[in-house]
C-alpha cells in the first residue's frame, strides 16, 4: 500500500509569456472570487435572503464549472491528484488558450 503511487505523466505546464500569465491569473480570480462578487451584487440589488440563496447556488455552479475545466484539460491518469484554482487555470490556459507557450 505504501508503494502505490499515481503515475505522473505530465507536469503542470509553465506559462512564460505575460499574456498567458495574465489570462491564467484572471481565470484563477474568476474561479476563486466570482461567487462572492455575485452574492454581493444580488444583495445590493435585491435582499440578503436572495443573496444567501444565490451564494449557495453559485457554489454549486462554480463547482461544476471548475470540474468541467479540470476534466477537459488534465490527462485522465492525473485526475486523481488534487489541483487548486491556480493549477486548473494554468492547465486550462496552456492547453486551450496558449498552445505555443508550453515548455516542460
Amino acid at each position: 500500500m505504501e508503494n502505490d503511487f499515481i503515475e505522473m505523466m505530465e507536469p503542470t505546464p509553465k506559462l512564460h509569456s505575460k499574456r498567458c500569465k495574465l489570462i491564467s491569473f484572471l481565470i484563477k480570480i474568476f474561479l476563486q472570487f466570482s461567487i462572492y462578487i455575485i452574492a454581493l451584487v444580488v444583495w445590493y440589488i435585491f435582499d440578503y435572503f436572495i443573496a444567501i440563496a444565490t451564494l449557495l447556488l453559485s457554489f454549486i455552479i462554480m463547482g461544476i464549472i471548475r470540474s468541467k475545466m479540470r476534466n477537459s484539460v488534465i490527462p485522465p491518469k492525473q485526475r486523481e491528484y488534487q489541483y487548486n484554482d491556480q493549477g486548473i487555470a494554468d492547465w486550462f490556459t496552456a492547453k486551450e488558450l496558449c498552445f505555443e507557450n508550453i515548455k516542460e
